[in-house]
């Protein structure tokens, strides 16, 4: 008896269960944003190091003792400043000399000309005289030549470095070491190392009319020196080399900047910001809301028509501040979930509403889809 009673409390508590309703099953929010198009400005962050626009390394081209030197080192020098003066004694002795013996040919030229006309001589001997002359002349110019090379001037404007020689030193002409070097310093160069991969995909994308490059050698540049501060001056890139470096696989470019306070010094590490152009029709999508499928692809839940979360393969370009630029795989109209992502999974229903101001949350590592 106890046992049949046992059996109905048990269909009794089983039909009591059937007979009350499912509680619905709830739907996780999804913070969404809808994806537009809008200009985006592509820039590269790249190393570079600064390069004076000319050098010159001065050397004295006759030879000599050094008698003064005429300049402060570290100073800024302008073209034809006196920088060093070389004895001029025996190069002045040497110009009068040259002078003396000029000033008698001439005078035998002359007459050897005047008795040649009166056929008193051998038109040889007036050829030699003439010869004569000429070479006096060209010995002359020699000599002042030489002479004026005794006083050493800058060949070009721009900073002068320390001196390796002072007063009393012997100089040789045309010698190896460099009596001091000028370097310009305004404008001055910046040299910048851009990988052959990202500058292929910049030229692609610009022939294909997907960037506005505004037209050649146009690319502002900015600067960030190694203090981390912002140089004032605005650059412009100058050129692209035309070769890459097969050790680096980088492609040289070079900027050139206004300096007028001389800040900007050679071999300067420097930080340069290159505008490389515009994405006329960009997407930007929250950083935090790409994950990665295991193939290591970047992918985005986009929620379809039927509120329903789905997985898609994207392929981002470069980073924007907190953004990915997303160069394939969303159009606008599409909504990108990036809020509450941790608790949803590709295929699941979700209840959309508008993202809430602030950082996105990063997606749940990728599990397979829930079984139907």
């Amino acid at each position: 008896m106890v046992r049949n009673y046992s059996v109905l409390v048990t269909i009794a508590v089983i039909l009591s269960a059937c007979s009350q309703p499912q509680q619905p099953q709830m739907t996780p929010p999804a913070g969404f944003i809808v994806v537009k198009e809008q200009p985006v400005e592509l820039k590269s962050e790249l190393p570079g190091r600064t390069d004076p626009t000319a050098v010159s390394e001065v050397r004295p081209q006759v030879s000599g003792i050094i008698k003064e030197r005429l300049f402060v080192e570290g100073s800024t020098v302008k073209v034809g400043q006196p920088l060093y003066q070389i004895d001029p004694a025996p190069y002045q002795a040497a110009y009068d000399s040259a002078a003396a013996t000029l000033s008698s040919a001439k005078i035998k030229a002359s007459r050897y000309a005047e008795l040649l006309k009166a056929n008193a001589i051998a038109p040889q001997d007036n050829d030699d005289a003439q010869a004569a002359y000429k070479l006096a002349l060209a010995n002359v110019e020699t000599a002042r030549i030489n002479l004026a090379y005794t006083r050493i001037v800058a060949p070009i404007n721009g900073r002068i470095g320390a001196s390796s020689v002072t007063a009393g030193a012997l100089v040789t002409a045309n010698q190896t070491s460099a009596l001091a070097t000028i370097s310009t310093l305004d404008p001055i160069y910046v040299d910048i190392d851009q990988s052959s991969s990202e500058l292929l995909a910049l030229e692609r994308a610009a022939q294909a009319g997907q960037i506005d490059r505004g037209g050649p050698l146009t690319a502002e540049v900015t600067l960030t020196l190694d203090d981390g501060s912002v140089y004032a001056e605005k650059g412009k890139l100058q050129f692209t080399d035309v070769t890459v470096d097969p050790t680096t696989g980088a492609v040289r470019l070079r900027a050139i900047f206004p300096n007028p306070q001389n800040i900007l010094l050679p071999g300067l590490y420097v930080r340069a910001t290159i505008n490389e152009g515009v994405d006329p029709h960009g997407i930007l999508i929250p950083q935090l809301a790409v994950g990665r499928n295991p193939k290591g692809d970047p992918t985005v839940l986009v929620i379809d028509a039927e509120n329903t979360a789905r997985l898609r393969e994207v392929k981002t370009g470069r980073a924007i501040g907190g953004d990915w630029q997303v160069t394939d795989g969303l159009k606008a109209g599409d909504k990108v979930i990036v809020q509450g992502l941790q608790g949803i999974r590709p295929d699941m229903k979700v209840t959309p509403m508008p993202a809430q101001a602030g950082p996105a949350t990063p997606p749940a590592p990728a599990k397979p889809a829930p079984a139907k």
